[in-house]
């Protein structure tokens, strides 16, 4: 199968913006309770009403109007995930402006690039070190009149300073906007080179949102449970802002956390209690090891590690005989996933706040054990593929469909195509507008109304898509084997002390890697097997115990592949890789290019010996 389409479910906004769904929901329920907000993390949480935030966005829409924003002008927000985000990104739409979302861990230099690139005429700063960054670019900027601050109270400085504009001045900016005029100027991951501004429409952005609530709407909760959502990512991704307008326009209730460490984020859950869950695999990953962590400090790793194993199998029957394949789990495999589920599983959903029953993943690749794992735990995470480029979103799990491992079919009015050479090409509604005064960007990824993704994948049968790599990412040995490093590098990330994996061949006589190492896993493992491990370990025969048991994860990932694409050879890093240090971006890809740039010595190491 080269190419699979599935029909629409919605039909596309015909008139208005985004900012509608804020005052047509204030005039059709003004009591229904639409965001939660509090003053700190440890404060209990405040429901806002339609009416509340139509009259703060309003408020705010008429502070920029004020202060000289005008329909078209481009607003820059850089923060973590907090109400005020919510409040700005809707009073910027109501005024016809463009947002032009930054993240919070951007450098000067990373700001400096989407200020100029965009023109913008203000950003709104988080606290004291984000202004800091703008502060330091300033004088590179000329476009840039104004800067407001979240921890300064920007939404009160913006509602005093328009206090004098009539409602009518902003209902004419919020009328003027149109289905295809630009919302968010988006900008790519920037994993292979320098950011690209995705121009985000605000057709875009609605016909995603309303296409994941009527497809997938009934696993938001139970039947006759209040829908919620904890939105964590940063909505500075398109994932995250995604998600925020489809919770508006569904009327679920939203709630903020910015604090990501694994206490506060693990409070919020338990306070908060969302029914549904929408993350990143890192995040499901690092929830599992948290739980084993917690297991092996209790004394019971060993029923934790076979829970696991049985919740994996018993999800796996269920899947097999979903498809037809075979009789689901057996009696004795059915018990003893029942006694594990009132001891073991029931505390990983509790780690949610105990009503999470269905979740979704995106970003980068989830394996399919861990998805097994989660579903045999009671939480079904529903994995899907898509880009910046794309609003989010390309392909998704069909409700009740699974088949863990793929990235789900087309979305509804979606179509995919796979290129001869494996590349993945999309067409649909959701596609952006362009790249930002980019023409040369144009050329190369749209073509005749297709968009050339970069990635690489297959249909099977079914018509469900499999991503195999990515097309840069493609290494070709000196003795002219190709292959794609992702294979290996997500059966290696799945031993509980391996963190990160990158895979280095390109030009090069055989396969190898870098590898980083989960402090707290190995932490674990010392006292199990107790071994010494040094902080600074060096070359590997310096932790010989360590390299052993690595060695032991890296053959069981070689049975995957032929000889020629096997890993001969690997390193331990005694660090890993961070979005500080510039080798991870925010949205938690690895750099593949700039960390083969900054361990060059270390892989050339592996190869003189």
């Amino acid at each position: 199968m080269r190419e699979c389409a599935t029909p629409p479910l919605v039909e596309a906004q015909q008139t208005g913006g985004l900012a509608e769904t804020v005052h047509d929901m204030a005039r059709r329920e003004p009591n229904r309770a639409v965001l939660a907000r509090r003053a700190r993390d440890d404060s209990p949480w405040l429901r806002v009403t339609a009416e509340a935030l139509r009259d703060e966005v309003r408020s705010v829409a008429k502070g920029l109007l004020a202060s000289g924003v005008r329909f078209g002008d481009r607003i820059a927000v850089m923060a973590r995930t907090r109400y005020e985000w919510t409040v700005l990104s809707y009073a910027v739409w109501t005024i016809g402006a463009q947002l032009v979302p930054l993240y919070p861990t951007s450098s000067a230099e990373q700001v400096q690039w989407a200020l100029s690139h965009t023109s913008a005429t203000a950003v709104v700063v988080e606290g004291e070190e984000h202004a800091m960054t703008v502060g330091a670019v300033c004088d590179r900027l000329p476009a840039l009149r104004w800067i407001w601050q979240m921890d300064h109270d920007c939404l009160g400085e913006l509602g005093r300073a328009g206090r004098g504009i009539p409602d009518e001045l902003v209902d004419q900016n919020r009328w003027a906007v149109e289905p295809g005029s630009v919302a968010v100027i988006a900008y790519t991951s920037g994993t292979t080179g320098r950011p690209m501004g995705c121009r985000i429409t605000h057709a875009n952005l609605a016909y995603m949102s309303d296409t994941l609530l009527a497809g997938w709407g009934s696993l938001l909760a139970p039947a006759g449970q209040e829908p919620s959502i904890l939105a964590f990512l940063p909505l500075a991704h398109i994932y995250g802002l995604t998600f925020q307008v489809a919770a508006l326009r569904g009327g679920i209730l939203l709630g903020h956390q910015a604090d990501l460490t694994p206490a506060a984020l693990t409070a919020a859950f338990a306070s908060f209690r969302p029914t549904f869950v929408f993350a990143v695999p890192y995040v499901f990953q690092r929830m599992l090891d948290r739980a084993r962590d917690q297991a092996e400090a209790e004394g019971n790793l060993r029923t934790f590690d076979k829970a696991i194993d049985v919740a994996a199998r018993y999800a796996e029957a269920v899947e097999r005989h979903a498809w037809g394949k075979g009789q689901g789990p057996g009696p004795a495999l059915i018990a003893t996933h029942a006694r594990y589920n009132r001891t073991v599983y029931r505390r990983i959903r509790e780690a949610l706040g105990g009503r999470v029953r269905n979740a979704v993943t995106g970003g980068s690749p989830f394996d399919r054990y861990l998805g097994l794992v989660f579903a045999g735990a009671g939480i079904t995470v529903y994995d899907g593929y898509g880009l910046t480029e794309t609003t989010g979103a390309v392909t998704a799990q069909p409700p009740g469909r699974l088949k863990f491992g793929s990235v789900g079919r087309p979305l509804p009015g979606n179509r995919l195509r796979i290129a001869h050479d494996g590349e993945i090409l999309v067409r649909g509604r959701t596609v952006c507008a362009g790249y930002l005064d980019d023409p040369a960007a144009d050329a190369a990824g749209l073509h005749e109304g297709w968009l050339l993704t970069g990635d690489l994948g297959r249909f099977d049968d079914d018509g469900y898509l499999v991503i195999t790599g990515r097309k840069k990412d493609v290494i070709i040995t000196s003795g002219g084997k190709s292959l794609c490093p992702l294979v290996l590098e997500q059966r290696l990330t799945r031993h509980p002390l391996i963190s990160q994996c990158v895979v280095v061949g390109d030009d090069r006589p055989y396969v190898t890697a870098l590898i980083t190492v989960d402090r707290s896993a190995v932490a674990r493992w010392q006292r199990l097997v107790g071994r010494q491990v040094y902080d600074n370990w060096g070359p590997a025969p310096a932790n010989q115990a360590l390299h052993a048991e690595i060695q032991q994860a890296v053959s069981a990932a070689n049975t995957a592949v032929s000889r020629a694409e096997s890993i001969r050879a690997f390193r331990v890093l005694p660090t890993e890789f961070t979005v500080e240090d510039g080798l991870m971006t925010a949205s938690l890809k690895l750099r593949r290019e700039r960390i083969i740039q900054v361990y060059a010595a270390q892989i050339e190491d592996l190869y003189s010996k």
